[in-house]
């Protein structure tokens, strides 16, 4: 049969995915979105829309009834799962072929016998695919540490525990299983030994109805954070041949041994001497699968969907694979925090599109990362010639790449990429283990300084005279001194930067030269070495990109706000400075007027007047001229009932010393 249009029951990157190769093919589509997405990439890409009620995952995108009621309602023929929701759901399958649906998936047979773990464990070692031994929980003692406990449905890290104790095993294996159970309706896990420092090794393979499978390489997966997935390459690095042969028959007898069909990955653990052991099949197409195409020069979703139509594989083997290819998911976390999920507008989203880089993405500039669903934001691929190619084609384009919004895992997976143990070309589990507070620590000091110079002086030409508008009158005056203060993030580091404003030009106090500052681009010269910065604002939110790297800052208030922690009437030193002198006569009990100078405060070669917030009377005088003051020091008080405004300042000409203020930084 002929697919002519097709619903692809998933949201974000592998729903835009499909949708391109649909859209290629001359198949018309239909998307389906929860009310959290309904502004969503992959919602504006579809031909078509059809909404399931609801945000949370559990009310929409895994409500199997809905999505094969939105494809009927929307004149479709055939279903692609993607990956995730219910792309292994084989009561799914079955009820999107009983509909009368062609299903772009395996058999629904395959997918009930690889659901499990455990049985799909049975299977492989009467096939003579390698096992590593099953072990008992309820037997379990020292000897057998450490120990895995998995769960036998479902898979993304859910459900899994290292126990390294044998008094936690019983508190993780309830624990293991009420998260499998939450997270997949089925509470069974297992235990097997732990591989120490193993390294996560994966075959593709791609069937049709005729009995030909293809074992489309290998792919390393390594690089894991909670279980899941990170960096991913093909081919899986340091492997002989007589290995990678081994682990082709093994995948192929896999898939023979349940009639399958279609695109699916079958996956193995590598011990640390190089020994092969199966850990489980996923019957669907696998996030990871662009570097599987990249190297043979292949789409799997369209290979996915010929099957589907009862078509063949176009050959008796695959083609001859080429170069290498590595992958990395960019996330909307912080992996200082936990590897926090982030949430939030993303406000610019820009990847290198350059020969050899591929971007598969549901997000771009101006969409919203929702709190309900999977936090990646999108994959980014580098193909070269060879390994040390491709990857730091990728650590570039990565750091190039200019993201604002939610934090991300960007620096990380560039630090990653370029890490010793990767780049030797033997990653392991382990890896983030051993190297995250390393590569999560902040990053060069001088560098993040250059970098939050540059907003400085950004945001001074975009209003290179104009003082904060809740100090009243007071302003800056052209020669005078300026000083800006910023909180990087996500760390929270501060920086205070001083630079002085010229008449042609705006030069910063710690030695760069300007050559250009432009509300959206600043170019300095430290050290003989001229560094261009592009900077963009939102809100208090600076973003400052250049070569060196990305930084993201918080411009903070000039000075503290005193209206924000103080009642009306209150008049606080909106700086810190010297009283130099009060208004002739004012003393507790003295009527004032609102607007009329009452305290003088000398700050930055500057006199500020504190004006009275209301009419009133004095009640309270703790200024005395002399005395220093902190931002935020009571000053005095005015009493009045109607007083909701706080004290204002207001600025005298400057002393004559000061008019003319020295310029020896200029």
């Amino acid at each position: 049969m002929t697919i002519h249009t097709l619903l692809v029951a998933n949201r974000g990157e592998i729903a835009c995915r499909v949708l391109r190769t649909c859209r290629a093919l001359g198949i018309a589509t239909v998307a389906v979105y929860s009310d959290a997405d309904a502004g969503a990439l992959h919602v504006r890409e579809a031909d078509t829309a059809v909404r399931l009620p609801g945000s949370s995952s559990a009310d929409t995108y895994l409500r199997g009834d809905l999505v094969v009621a939105a494809a009927l309602a929307a004149g479709a023929d055939a279903v692609h799962p993607g990956y995730g929701f219910l792309s292994e759901s084989a009561p799914f399958a079955q009820a999107v072929q009983d509909a009368g649906l062609t299903w772009v998936g395996p058999p629904v047979k395959a997918i009930e016998l690889m659901a499990s773990k455990t049985r799909a464990k049975e299977l492989m070692a009467a096939a003579g695919v390698p096992l590593l031994a099953p072990v008992d929980p309820a037997a379990a003692t020292a000897e057998d540490l450490p120990l895995l406990l998995k769960a036998s449905a479902g898979g993304g890290g859910r459900g899994m525990r290292i126990v390294r104790e044998i008094g936690d095993l019983p508190g993780e294996l309830t624990a293991a299983a009420a998260e499998a159970a939450a997270a997949f309706g089925d509470g069974e896990v297992f235990a097997e030994p732990y591989v120490e420092r193993g390294r996560h090794v994966e075959v593709q393979v791609m069937a049709d109805d005729r009995g030909t499978v293809w074992a489309l390489g290998t792919r390393d997966c390594s690089l894991q954070r909670r279980h899941q997935k990170v960096v991913e390459e093909a081919p899986a690095p340091g492997l002989d041949d007589a290995l990678r042969a081994r682990l082709h028959d093994a995948a192929v007898a896999a898939a023979q041994a349940v009639g399958y069909r279609g695109a699916g990955t079958v996956e193995f653990l590598l011990s640390a001497d190089g020994r092969p052991y199966f850990l489980e099949m996923n019957t669907r197409l696998q996030v990871e699968h662009p570097v599987t195409e990249e190297v043979f020069g292949l789409d799997l979703v369209a290979l996915q969907l010929r099957v589907a139509e009862g078509g063949p594989l176009p050959a008796a083997a695959p083609p001859e694979p080429r170069g290498h290819a590595v992958e990395a998911r960019l996330y909307a976390e912080d992996p200082a925090r936990d590897w926090q999920p982030q949430t939030g507008a993303l406000l610019t989203f820009e990847v290198p599109d350059e020969p050899g880089l591929r971007l598969d993405t549901g997000y771009t500039a101006g969409d919203t990362v929702p709190v309900h669903y999977d936090p990646m934001l999108a994959k980014v691929v580098a193909h070269a010639p060879t390994r040390p190619e491709a990857v730091r084609l990728l650590a570039r384009a990565l750091e190039r790449a200019r993201i604002h919004g939610p934090v991300t895992n960007r620096d990380l997976l560039v630090r990653s990429l370029r890490h010793p143990d990767f780049t030797g070309g033997h990653p392991d589990t382990g890896f983030y283990d051993r190297h995250l507070a390393a590569l999560t620590t902040p990053g060069d000091e001088s560098a993040r300084r250059l970098a939050a110079t540059a907003a400085a002086l950004a945001q001074a030409a975009t209003r290179p005279a104009t003082g904060p508008a809740r100090f009243g009158a007071w302003r800056n005056l052209a020669s005078g001194p300026q000083v800006r203060s910023y909180r990087a993030e996500p760390d929270g580091t501060p920086y205070e930067i001083a630079y002085r404003s010229g008449r042609s030009t705006l030069l910063p106090d710690t030695g760069e030269r300007v050559v250009t500052a432009a509300p959206d681009h600043v170019t300095l010269e430290t050290g003989g070495v001229t560094h261009h910065f592009a900077v963009t604002t939102h809100g208090s939110q600076v973003h400052v990109d250049g070569a060196r790297g990305a930084y993201t800052f918080t411009a903070l208030p000039r000075f503290t706000d005193p209206a924000e922690r103080t009642e009306p009437g209150s008049l606080l030193a909106p700086m810190p400075g010297t009283v130099v002198r009060l208004a002739d006569g004012l003393a507790p009990g003295a009527a004032v007027e609102a607007g009329q100078p009452l305290i003088w405060l000398e700050a930055m070669k500057m006199e500020h007047r504190v004006l009275a917030p209301a009419s009133g009377t004095l009640t309270a005088l703790h200024a005395v001229p002399g005395h220093q003051v902190e931002v935020g020091a009571l000053l005095a008080v005015v009493t009045d009932p109607a007083a909701t405004a706080p004290a204002a300042t207001d600025s005298a000409a400057p002393a004559a010393t000061d008019s003319a203020a020295p310029e020896e930084n200029a």
